[in-house]
């Protein structure tokens, strides 16, 4: 192919054609009238033609493209559509020409009319997710495995795009970057990529492909659950014969655009296109030079493009994204990405021989060495002790010598918390602590280079060894012997492997690169003569299996591929890996995880005794004393029992026995438990489908008195809703039968912590006291201090019930419940016989409940949640302020609740978007879940420790995706 071919054909402006004439070469060639609107290209000239016969798209490239070149395009497309692949028809002209040649204002021109496939590309989509990933790389696979059978004349051509082409290419344009840096960038990826590919050629397999599968040329539209599915392909332009893999490069530097500076993410697309059309090894290997390559010729062809074509504004666009895609391309070092595609389809890496080389530290080779484990459930680690700096170093040189750290190991104390980014917590290598003073030597021929006195490099034919402790460095360039001497260590002492030449490696790995790293730096194990290696991680996988073997599925986990979390600390939860998570939703560990006050408590009661109430112990006594402190006045009576759904249980049957009926009204769209009288009572379809279906005739439920979204809108609602309470209750009054009681959460928990209309329940528990009945209140969700404004959530409504019941953040984990009443009340439930609850009440739940209490008010968690509550509020109402599809924000202190909705005014809600917008959370370090009976609302229920800075970062972070779009 000559050079000057190729220069012309990447070197050509745009073709030149107004919508005047566009409109005629339509109504002359086609019979066609309609609007145009211009679509983007390169070198070609594209519109899109909207008439009453349909939609189409005009496509006008210059006279010199050969006639079968264009054949070939659509060839290709009648083949692909016979074969599954959603592509474009072509129409014909009037003349029945599929392909015009015109000659409009002394310029030759190829003019061809395609059907218009409707959607949306995804080029300017804020965040990609990986699952989009996979299924371009899963659609060019289809496309090539289509195309293995295709073959026409036109498919032999000069592209500038045909990766065979790149390195005389990049040579020829790298004059056009003005900026000398930038061009020395250039021309070092593409030498590096070049001397890589060379000798892969010869071994890559050559057919028909696409070579343009990109987000810019695949079309796409939301079914119902709004997720994105491809419509079809478009622009074959590229299309012609070169090597298969080709195909797939250029759809990886296409998602470079999407990798948010992480090249490894585009790993998706090459897993989803091996398992559809398995790749060898070459073309495994070349991958990655050639999007290398791709990357070197996209911000060249662009350059040179605005300097023939300065109006061109579709390249003008373009080239800030394309110098994105090469600079990602240029991230890390490129054995890496080598090692990471061939685990991506499933093949290992080759590891070195080491089985020659001399022992680093014959001192103690052989010997029995301590390891000091660093990992998340170390023991070592305790009350956040790992956050200190130089934590793992101390620990170390805290051990006898010899003792060394874990290869392979997640290290906590390599965690950070309130940040997007995986942590790097994956060792890489080894830290021993040895006498100090404790001989080197070199275990293999090579050359040291020295990085300072204390740190350097020993570089082999085939590896590199990294150390960081010598006591004097040998020389930099000093040639070493197969166990000669390299000096002495200052008793401490860090050794990592590294294959090839590439810079120096990092010591940690994040979880998402680990594999990949772990495989270009292997365990140092053989060189030290010990066991240094940790043992793996359980295959979370294989764990969620063995949990759906055996435990009821019923029991429902958070996340379809949720994180396998064994440890927390304050409102962090943390997974076996070291990342941390935001724990935003927890609203059991008030305390926060892994408070040492409740490990201590426990622990001591525990040593001593735990049994039932029946038996006579201080705590029991002591504890309910301190809830009656916190109750009302005149509420002297506690029951203890083990969950909430267990104090509402109690709660009714208290009801029954004083009132001496068993009619009962509760609040539509609440959750009260799991029992079988509490879930009689729960009317939330999101917990349980069947609610509205499966009431029994004593369960009176009552309308909503939803301030947001109910039948009757704001804060002057009361009065109708009370309505719906009045006929019930005359219902009741015309059966003739006992009213038994009203129980009702003060605040709406499950709907996200909306406050019941002013006067509401002042009003309701008066009907319903004038009746005989008693008011529950329960406070299972909302109280306890977790308002922030208020102790209670019936003090918002300036009531006090008859009775109280609580749970979830009494215990901070441990299973604790309470009901408090009054005396009247309680004693009504002797007539039935006495009442036991096996473990309410031990004296390990009194004593940690007396715990929690303490702790609350010494650490200022009420104050907490009052102070962060309200600027926590006050940043979810400017979220509602800024984007459309937050509709409200509900609740107060660390009870709240943000209601997502697609249109203001009809409350539609966004269910799907909620259910994605917490799945990206999840990506982005937060733990968040949706609740409400449409599941659109966000359950902001975190621990009572959470800081600010922990709700800046929550708060940021929910402003980013509704930014990115859901």
């Amino acid at each position: 192919m000559p050079l000057s071919t190729l220069i012309q054909r990447s070197s050509q402006p745009s073709p030149s054609l107004g919508e005047a004439q566009a409109h005629d070469l339509l109504r002359s060639h086609y019979d066609l009238q309609g609007s145009l609107q211009a679509l983007g290209s390169q070198q070609d000239l594209n519109f899109r033609v909207d008439t009453d016969q349909g939609r189409f798209v005009l496509k006008a490239c210059h006279g010199s493209y050969a006639e079968a070149e264009l054949q070939a395009q659509h060839a290709a497309l009648a083949y692909l559509r016979l074969h599954g692949v959603p592509a474009p028809k072509v129409r014909p002209a009037k003349s029945g020409d599929e392909l015009l040649a015109v000659e409009i204002d002394g310029q030759p021109l190829r003019v061809r009319l395609l059907d218009y496939i409707d959607g949306e590309p995804l080029t300017r989509l804020k965040h990609m997710p990986v699952r989009l990933m996979a299924e371009l790389g899963a659609l060019c696979a289809r496309l090539d495995l289509a195309l293995a059978g295709f073959d026409h004349p036109g498919l032999e051509r000069t592209l500038q795009w045909d990766p065979r082409h790149a390195v005389a290419l990049v040579e020829h344009l790298l004059p056009v970057v003005s900026n000398p840096q930038r061009r020395e960038q250039v021309a070092a990826l593409a030498a590096q990529a070049a001397q890589a590919l060379a000798p892969l050629v010869a071994q890559l397999p050559v057919q028909a492909v696409h070579l343009d599968i990109t987000d810019d040329n695949v079309v796409w539209a939301r079914d119902e659950q709004r997720e994105w599915q491809v419509q079809g392909v478009i622009d074959f332009g590229d299309l012609l014969r070169t090597w298969r893999i080709a195909d797939l490069s250029v759809t990886c530097s296409a998602l470079l655009h999407h990798a948010e500076g992480d090249p490894l993410r585009i790993l998706a697309s090459v897993s989803a296109y091996h398992a559809v059309n398995p790749l060898q090894t070459a073309e495994l290997r070349a991958l990655w030079p050639l999007v290398q390559l791709r990357a070197a010729v996209l911000v060249l062809s662009s350059e040179q493009q605005l300097a023939v074509d300065p109006g061109n504004q579709y390249t003008r666009d373009n080239i800030a994204h394309e110098w994105q895609i090469f600079d990602t391309a240029n991230a890390v070092p490129a054995a890496l990405m080598e090692v990471a595609i061939l685990q991506a389809a499933g093949q290992a890496p080759a590891q070195p021989d080491l089985s020659g080389c001399a022992p680093l530290l014959a001192s103690i080779a052989g010997q029995a060495v301590r390891h000091v484990d660093l990992g998340v459930l170390s023991p070592h680690c305790e009350a956040g002790n790992w956050q200190a700096p130089g934590f793992d170093q101390r620990l170390l040189a805290a051990q006898p010598a010899p003792a060394c750290s874990l290869y392979g190991q997640y290290r906590l104390s390599q965690t950070h918390i309130d940040r997007a980014d995986e942590p790097a917590t994956c060792a890489l290598g080894v830290e021993l602590h040895v006498l100090p003073g404790s001989a080197l030597q070199a275990p293999q021929d090579g050359v040291w280079q020295r990085v300072d006195a204390q740190r350097g490099c020993l570089r082999t034919e085939a590896w590199s060894l990294w150390l960081d402790g010598l006591e004097e460095a040998p020389a930099d360039g000093q040639v070493l012997q197969r166990g000669q001497a390299l000096g002495a260590t200052c008793g401490y002492l860090r050794v990592q492997l590294c294959l090839g030449s590439e810079a120096r490696p990092p010591f940690f790995a994040t979880p998402a690169h680990a594999a990949a790293w772990l495989a270009l730096c292997p365990s140092p194990t053989v060189l030290l003569g010990v066991d240094c290696d940790a043992e793996p991680l359980a295959d979370p996988q294989a764990l969620l299996a063995r949990r759906d073997a055996s435990f009821a599925r019923s029991q429902k986990h958070y996340y379809a591929q949720p994180p396998h979390i064994e440890r927390g600390w304050r409102n962090y939860l943390i997974d076996m890996q070291g990342r941390s998570y935001l724990d935003m939703l927890n609203n059991v560990a008030v305390l926060g995880h892994g408070h040492p006050r409740m490990a201590a408590e426990s622990a001591r009661q525990w040593s001593l005794v735990n049994t039932n109430s029946r038996f006579h112990y201080a705590a029991i006594a002591e504890f309910s004393e301190r809830l009656l402190e916190v109750a009302p006045e005149g509420f002297d009576r506690v029951f203890l029992v083990n969950s909430g759904t267990e104090a509402n249980d109690l709660a009714i049957r208290l009801a029954w026995a004083y009132s001496g009926g068993r009619e009962l009204l509760s609040v539509l769209e609440a959750y009260h438990g799991w029992s079988v009288a509490t879930d009689a009572i729960s009317t939330s379809i999101a917990d349980n489908p069947q609610a509205l279906e499966t009431r029994p005739d004593w369960v009176h439920p009552v309308e909503a008195p939803n301030m947001f979204r109910g039948r009757f809108r704001g804060a002057d609602s009361a009065d109708d809703y009370l309505r719906d309470v009045d006929a019930k209750l005359a219902a009741i009054d015309a059966s003739g039968r006992q009213l038994a009681g009203m129980i009702c959460e003060p605040v709406y928990g499950n709907a996200g912590g909306i406050s019941l209309p002013p006067g509401y329940l002042q009003q309701a528990y008066a009907k319903v006291r004038q009746r005989g009945g008693v008011c529950i209140a329960d406070e299972v969700q909302v109280g306890y201090g977790r308002l922030g404004e208020y102790f209670w959530g019936f003090e918002e409504q300036g009531v006090v019930p008859d009775i109280i019941t609580m749970a979830k953040g009494m215990g901070n984990g441990q299973p604790l419940g309470a009901v408090i009443t009054r005396r009247e009340i309680a004693e009504a439930l002797e007539a039935e016989g006495y009442f036991f609850s096996s473990a309410g009440g031990s004296p390990v739940s009194c004593r940690i409940g007396m715990a929690v209490l303490e702790v609350m008010r010494d650490e200022g968690l009420w104050d907490n949640a009052r102070d962060v509550g309200r600027y926590f509020k006050a940043r979810l109402e400017a979220l509602v302020d800024k984007h459309p599809l937050a509709g409200a924000a509900h609740g107060s202190g660390f009870y709240l609740g943000l209601e997502l909705v697609r249109d203001r005014n009809t409350l539609e809600p966004a269910s799907e978007e909620t259910m994605a917008l917490c799945n990206r959370l999840r990506e982005l370090g937060i733990f968040m879940q949706p609740t409400g009976d449409y599941l659109n609302i966000l359950k902001i229920k975190p621990p009572m420790c959470t800081t600010k800075a922990s709700v800046d970062y929550f708060v940021d972070s929910v402003d980013r995706i509704l930014s990115e779009g859901l």
